[in-house]
């Protein structure tokens, strides 16, 4: 071993073990070429970085992110929710029911708050038509309505100067029509012509008469 050697300083065994530090002068320090440094530089912007694991919004960045580990990670992440169906497929689901509710309240209100009612025709009969002694002549009539509910109110007037209080008839809804009757009776002898007349005093007044005949030798 020479004073060289023993003046070397120790270093780590390996390749780099002949290596010894020398101060070299300037015109032997090496500079890397121009393109080396621009492809060293792009290769540095334009190195993707991995990401560890996935935490919600924050993600922890590192190197050594192995297959399994990204597996691992994706398969804790929650599971995305359906999409959402068209926008107007809600509406025309409701859209049937919603109608026929409507419609039902409408048929209510027009049953409740509908027009009142409503005499359409009048007319008057009398069974028979003629009388003999002691007879009873049986007069009707017969009125038809629009079928709203309400009270029909009348009254009968008969020849001979006598007239009935106001009379009244309920009728109910759907019911179109309704049959008044008057009893006239006639005794003794003699000959007679008699006149029945029916004034409908519900709504427009209305007047219907009718006649007959007793006839007793």
């Amino acid at each position: 071993m020479t004073a060289r050697d023993d003046d070397r300083a120790p270093g780590p065994a390996g390749p780099d073990a002949e290596y010894s530090a020398t101060v070299l002068a300037g015109h032997w320090v090496q500079r890397p070429a121009p393109d080396e440094t621009l492809v060293e530089q792009s290769w540095t912007k334009t190195r993707p970085t991995t990401p560890d694991r996935v935490d919600g919004t924050v993600l922890r960045f590192g190197p050594g992110v192995t297959a399994a580990l990204a597996h691992r990670t994706h398969g804790t992440l929650p599971a995305a929710p359906p999409p959402p169906g068209p926008p107007g497929r809600g509406l025309r689901r409701h859209a049937l029911p919603a109608l026929v509710l409507v419609c039902v309240l409408a048929f209510l209100a027009w049953q409740r708050l509908g027009p009142p009612l409503a005499v359409s025709t009048v007319t008057v009969t009398a069974r028979p038509t003629a009388l003999g002694c002691d007879g009873t002549a049986d007069l009707v009539g017969h009125v038809t309505t629009n079928g709203r509910p309400g009270t029909l109110s009348y009254r009968w007037i008969r020849s001979d100067g006598t007239a009935s209080g106001v009379l009244k008839e309920v009728m109910v809804r759907g019911q179109r029509q309704a049959r008044l009757h008057l009893r006239w009776t006639f005794q003794g002898t003699g000959h007679r012509t008699a006149q029945a007349e029916l004034r409908i005093l519900s709504g427009t007044p209305r007047t219907v008469t009718t006649r007959f005949t007793y006839d007793c030798p």
